[in-house]
């Protein structure tokens, strides 16, 4: 009996090994980036088992899709999951996001550090500096080539300078050329007497900034602080201005060249020099040729006592955009307010003052030369309101002016939309920034995506597992993908976001049937260049057709928006070096036949010379977003 049950145990594992070795060949052959030696219970074994149990056809498996499966190791795939049903994520975090290749930002801990000397520091970056400079009395500090080029740079400014007298602190080319960063300065020079603060290039060049300046310089007697190319040529983004200067005495701020050339960036000034005595507040050339800007003032100089706002050449030239003052200047005392060049945007944006001037003596405010499309609700109408050159609308429609040929280049990136004429064998053509900007992040498995919460209405959960502050960064970067992912179709779309690899699978499949293949353009050379176009191929015979296209979301773990596009034609097409006539990429380009329903002021419509329903428009597909259709 013993020697029969020892027979049984040795066959039994004997078909293991050989059910686990048949199933590391079948998966190699089938997967080759896997490697030989990939567990076969890893997620990303899984992802290979799954897509030949739902994608029916014998088309070559996508690596650019597979590379992106989770690496987590089948032991830290099950414990993960287990805290994630547990609610014990936020407990691992820092593993989490190690093992799992996650979007998180570094935990700063408390520091009391002080200082009594002048300081430089150059090279720096993630630090905490809190209390630092109090109570200081003259000297300098400098912060020059802080945290440039850093991929997550976190830094915070709390209570920095505060209570000094006649301290000076300088930033110059600090947080350049970053991706997603995020720099708070909390109570930054509050209280302090005399001094100046002075941030040079900050922040320039940099995809998705989170700049948040709150309490800053509040209570401060005759400070000065200037920002002198503050976040030009920006991707995307947000700062906010909260209390800036309020409460502040002869407070001298001037923003020269602030978000210039940068693309969709809002600010938001709140309670900016609230009751503030004799603050001399000036705009130069700010939002100038930026493309969507939103700016927000709220309460902006309420109650303040012979202040002096200047706005220079604001928004000028810019496309689109969207200014709101809510209570601006409201209950103030001989306030003098001059509006120079204002909102003289080339596509119309829009203007809203409400509560503007209200309840103020003394004012004097002059608007010269300014833009359309603008809204006074309850705004005081006064013999001291003046209003000079005043581009009033007509016939309902805002008045457009002609952009230069090298303003649209500068909004809307040269080859970035063309027409289907264009894909033609020996056409030469600029080739867009297709690179992937966001930074690097993987898939979760779907035992792990489908246990954490995933909606607006759960976003404190959201923010307790991913250690995301209020108002913080990473906070914003959730609270945006999720607003997106739940925001309404559009006419005739089918749209569902995916964090798993598994589940855009499921829903490709769905919208166009399981004989699918998905594509992407193969790698970014002749970005930014030309290429002359080589041998073209339609997908599905260049027939109309339908296809479903998934876009990266800014998220802490890898999340793609994807939605089915009707009307559609597919094509793929070598690229090819326009002087040697090499092959140096294999582009994916999907044309658009149905654009009635797109904006006027779509930047494809800018860069084509059209409007909607008029033309079909052409992109690239870029690097790491794809496009599935039906196999041919």
């Amino acid at each position: 009996m013993q020697q029969h049950t020892q027979l049984s145990l040795v066959t039994n594992l004997s078909l293991f090994f050989i059910l686990f070795s048949s199933l590391n060949v079948a998966l190699t052959a089938a997967g080759r980036n896997l490697g030989a030696v990939e567990n076969p219970f890893s997620p990303k074994a899984y992802l290979v088992r799954y897509w030949n149990k739902e994608v029916r056809n014998d088309a070559e498996k996508p690596s650019f899709l597979l590379s992106k499966a989770s690496p987590l190791t089948a032991v830290d795939s099950a414990a993960f999951a287990k805290l994630a049903s547990q609610n014990g994520l936020s407990s691992k975090l820092p593993e989490f996001c190690a093992s799992a290749n996650l979007l998180c930002f570094s935990d700063l801990g408390q520091s009391l550090e002080k200082h009594d000397k002048d300081s430089t520091f150059t090279g720096y970056a993630a630090k905490n500096f809190t209390n630092y400079g109090t109570d200081r009395l003259a000297g300098v500090d400098s912060f020059k080539n802080y945290s440039i080029d850093e991929n997550l740079p976190v830094d915070s400014f709390r209570r920095y300078s505060h209570d000094s007298v006649n301290h000076k602190d300088q930033f110059t080319n600090y947080a350049s050329g970053g991706n997603v960063v995020d720099e708070s300065f909390n109570s930054y020079a509050g209280g302090a007497t005399s001094g100046a603060g002075e941030f040079k290039k900050y922040a320039d060049s940099v995809n998705v900034p989170n700049l948040r300046f709150n309490s800053y310089s509040d209570d401060s007697n005759g400070r000065a602080q200037s920002f002198t190319s503050y976040t030009e040529n920006g991707n995307a983004g947000d700062q906010s201005f909260t209390s800036y200067s309020k409460n502040g005495n002869g407070a001298p701020n001037e923003f020269t060249g602030y978000g210039t050339s940068s693309n969709v960036v809002g600010s938001g000034f709140t309670g900016y020099g609230e009751t503030g005595n004799g603050a001399n507040d000036k705009f130069n050339n700010y939002g100038k040729d930026m493309n969507n800007p939103v700016n927000r003032f709220k309460s902006y100089g309420d109650g303040g006592n012979a202040a002096v706002e200047t706005f220079t050449s604001y928004r000028d030239k810019a496309n689109v955009g969207e200014d709101s003052f809510q209570s601006y200047a409201k209950n103030s005392n001989g306030e003098k307010i001059n509006f120079a060049n204002y909102g003289k945007s080339f596509n119309v944006g829009f203007d809203k003052f409400t509560g503007y001037g209200k309840g103020a003596q003394g004012q004097s405010i002059g608007f010269k030369i300014y833009g359309v499309n603008n809204s006074f609700s309850d705004y005081a109408k006064k013999e001291s309101v003046s209003f000079k050159s005043y581009t009033k609308a007509s016939s309902g429609k805002g008045t457009r002016m002609a952009a230069s040929g090298s303003l649209v280049k500068r909004w809307v990136e040269p080859g970035k939309f063309f027409r289907e004429s264009m894909l033609k064998k020996g056409v030469v053509m600029p080739m867009p920034d297709i690179q992937d900007k966001m930074p690097k992040r993987s898939f979760l498995p779907r035992t792990i995506s489908s246990k954490l919460p995933f909606a607006t209405s759960k976003i404190a959960e959201l923010k307790q597992i991913f250690h995301a502050d209020d108002n913080s960064t990473m906070e914003k970067i959730i609270l945006d993908a999720l607003q997106e992912c739940e925001r309404a179709p559009s006419a005739g779309e089918t749209k569902r976001c995916v964090g798993s690899a598994e589940d855009m699978i499921d829903f490709a499949t769905t919208v166009l049937g399981r004989n699918v293949v998905v594509r992407s353009t193969e790698n970014v050379n002749g970005a930014k260049h030309n290429v002359m176009i080589g041998s073209v191929k339609g997908i599905n015979g260049g027939k109309v057709t339908q296809s479903v296209s998934c876009h990266q979301s800014l998220f802490p773990y890898l999340l793609y928006y994807c939605h089915s596009v009707p009307k559609v034609r597919v094509y793929e097409a070598d690229l090819l070096d326009p002087l040697s006539k090499a092959k140096i990429n294999h582009g994916v380009a999907i044309c658009h036949l149905d654009t009635s329903a797109w904006s006027p002021t779509h930047g494809s419509f800018m860069a084509l010379g059209s409007g909607p329903g008029q033309i079909e428009v052409c992109h690239w597909i870029f690097q790491n977003d794809m496009t599935w259709a039906i196999a041919d």
